[in-house]
């Protein structure tokens, strides 16, 4: 994948308190936690026993809206790729 992906995936992870993905009618909300050369890795878990990791391929942002907790307006930011 392109380091201009990469690039921008980082930031994103780094944008906000969590993270949000939405993606074929199913919401991911919660915190990146791994980025390799084909997919991200977003963790939706607040504790060990509830939630989940999914993984999401980088085909799949193309159609994925990417939001992000901005905790200075205390509001979800829409993050564009």
């Amino acid at each position: 994948m392109s380091e201009a992906l990469i690039s921008r995936l980082v930031e994103f992870a780094e944008s906000g308190n969590q993270q949000k993905i939405t993606l074929a009618g199913q919401t991911h909300q919660g915190w990146i936690m791994e980025i390799t050369e084909e997919a991200l890795l977003i963790s939706t878990g607040y504790a060990d026993k509830v939630g989940k990791d999914v993984w999401i391929q980088f085909a799949d942002l193309d159609q994925a809206e990417l939001q992000y907790w901005d905790n200075k307006h205390d509001q979800w930011t829409i993050f564009k790729i």
